[in-house]
């Protein structure tokens, strides 16, 4: 019967009422996983289906093996009667351990065959993720997308096993057993095992049919169940903070309350399912065992007969078990798979064109040629921006919020492609050289620097994995944080926590210069590097930040404007337009946009952000 029922995972989105064709799930997983060509695979996958087509044919030939002896017991004489019984009992349950070592042993030999496709599939698709746009990401889950993604891969083994070892192998085993029932017994058992296995899958297939709805309305509420908790978790802080853990928990009580309340429909649908599939089973063994009854009374079937009957019937029964579970479970997987898949044919917005070269960073010099860009659903982002960063000076970047102040940062990146006009660096447009090689000579420190959940170490060595502990300590040393590293009382080992919560907002921003400076790029970015800071701690990481900035070009984008003031150019943005542009001197004597803003911060010297 179905069983082995229970609770399962969520599925990143609801799934969907009709699985995909099962030939076009097969061949696109042979496909993301580069097929099964190597010699040492097709040798495992030779020996483990050769194995199981062996087993099944011990499962049925065994019983024979015992009536045989049953029967020599029932009507020889006495001695040498039972001496053939035990040498025909012996080697009946040495088939039977045959047949039922087989599998074991095949799956040893499968097994590495199966982490492979896993291992394949998986790093295929998590790359591909990576690859993707900042637009993706930004319209995705994240825990939706690694579900959709974890589910996939975990669809791969099932798949595999069960249509290689399960579907034909059954096949084989139920023309093999009505065959060996027809030739030895008669024609009669074959109609009986064949219409037998033809009711159960039919009523199996129908109940199954009629019980997914319930099995969607389970995974849909342990869905919003598991995404209550996950996010009532993330913002603890929050929740803490307004005294709502009682609130947070009834939310979540709730949410498993449905849930609950459509696993009981399930499980008695899964109740429902088993009784259905117990009665055709007994009906079916029943009408076996009065047709060999029948025979035996003829005398035309020993007593050993019946048992042999029984045993084969029984051995068939045993794969048709979890017909239900299997069924359910072959459209589930297909399913997973295809969302899988249609991660895969994501295609990212911004890609390596052709031949693209590799970017050389001679002096850093950053250009924007009449840019023009707009971000999807919004009406104004940059229109017609111009301005050269000038090879290892400093050039900041202001105005007021939604200016497009980030949006120039994301350009540069390449996040973005421009609707019109180029980007380019030392001449080059960005469009004509390597994703890789582009970011490679950037160095960015963010507003709010978001680590590893790891060590201090791993965190800074992000910027330059290969780096020496002499260059760590002196990255640190010029971010300000090497004392404080050292008095920590692991040091270096020192784990972070979830995206660095376990450090100070200005610990977390030193980190983020460490981590650049040790890369050491030709660029290097500041994105409102210091615009959460208090006063002190912003003076500690601006002192940090004049020394990591020192000979490069670096493009600054500031809400206070005082620490941009000794920039050696100042370009001010006000709806996606340049409308000045010079040192902070010459665009206070202006006194245009620049020079509000200026006094609206000298007038409110806490104010953290120039609205």
């Amino acid at each position: 019967m179905a069983r082995g029922e229970g609770r399962t995972v969520s599925k990143a989105e609801p799934a969907a009422d009709v699985a995909p064709p099962l030939t076009r799930t097969i061949s696109q997983l042979l496909t993301l996983i580069g097929g099964l060509h190597e010699r040492g695979v097709r040798l495992r996958l030779a020996v483990a289906f050769a194995l199981t087509l062996v087993s099944k044919v011990l499962a049925v030939v065994s019983p024979l093996v015992l009536a045989d002896g049953i029967n020599a017991l029932a009507g020889g004489d006495a001695s040498g009667a039972l001496s053939t019984f035990l040498g025909l009992a012996g080697f009946w349950a040495a088939l039977r351990f045959a047949s039922t070592a087989g599998p074991q042993v095949r799956d040893a030999i499968f097994q590495p065959v199966s982490e492979e496709a896993q291992r394949r599939a998986g790093a295929r698709v998590f790359t591909h993720v990576h690859n993707l746009s900042v637009r993706f990401h930004q319209s995705k889950r994240t825990g939706a997308v690694y579900r959709t993604i974890e589910r996939g891969i975990r669809a791969i083994d099932f798949l595999l096993r069960f249509l290689a070892f399960n579907i034909a192998p059954t096949v084989i085993e139920l023309l093999l057993a009505a065959g060996v029932l027809g030739f030895k017994y008669g024609w009669m058992f074959s109609v009986i095992a064949a219409g037998t296995v033809i009711i159960y899958a039919w009523a199996t297939f129908g109940v199954t049919e009629w019980r997914l709805k319930h099995r969607r309305e389970m995974n849909e509420a342990d869905t919003e169940a598991a995404g209550r908790a996950v996010d009532s978790l993330l913002n603890f802080e929050t929740v803490k903070s307004f005294a709502a853990e009682q609130r947070e928990s009834e939310r979540y009580d709730r949410a498993l309350s449905s849930y609950a309340n459509a696993a009981v429909k399930a499980y008695t649908s899964l109740v429902m399912l088993n009784i259905v599939q117990g009665v055709i089973m007994t009906l079916g063994l029943l009408a076996m065992v009065v047709g060999a009854g029948w025979l035996v009374a003829r005398g035309s079937m020993g007593p050993g007969d019946i048992t042999a009957v029984i045993l084969i019937m029984t051995n068939l029964y045993a794969p048709l078990n979890i017909l239900g579970f299997a069924y359910r479970e072959i459209k589930q997987t297909s399913i997973d798979m295809e969302k899988m898949f249609m991660l895969l044919d994501e295609a990212p917005d911004v890609a390596d064109a052709p031949g693209a070269s590799v970017l050389t960073a001679r002096g850093g010099s950053v250009e924007f040629d009449n840019v023009s860009f707009a971000h999807e659903g919004r009406d104004v982002g940059l229109e017609m921006v111009s301005f050269t960063a000038p090879a290892g000076k400093t050039t900041a970047i202001v105005g007021p919020s939604g200016a497009g102040k980030s949006t120039v940062l994301k350009l540069l990146y390449r996040f973005y492609d421009p609707n019109d006009g180029a980007v380019r660096i030392d001449g080059q447009n960005l469009k004509d050289v390597t994703q890789r090689s582009l970011r490679g000579a950037l160095g960015l420190v963010p507003q709010d620097v978001v680590l590893f959940n790891d060590t201090i170490r791993y965190n800074i060595a992000y910027g330059k994995p290969e780096a020496t502990q002499a260059e760590l300590d002196e990255a640190a040393r010029s971010a300000q944080l090497l004392e404080f590293i050292e008095a920590l009382p692991n040091g270096w080992d020192t784990r972070v926590g979830e995206r660095g919560l376990k450090l100070s907002g200005g610990e977390k921003q030193r980190v983020g210069i460490a981590r650049v400076v040790l890369k050491d790029p030709a660029i290097l970015i500041l994105d409102e590097a210091t615009s959460s800071l208090d006063s002190a701690t912003e003076h500690e990481v601006q002192a940090a930040l004049e020394a990591a900035s020192r000979g490069r070009t670096t493009l600054v984008v500031a809400h206070r404007l005082s620490t941009i003031a000794d920039a050696d150019q100042i370009v001010v943005l006000d709806a996606g337009r340049i409308v000045e542009r010079g040192t902070h001197s010459a665009l206070i004597a202006k006194d245009g946009l620049y020079a509000s803003l200026w006094r609206r911060q000298a007038e409110e010297p806490e104010t953290v952000a120039a609205e």
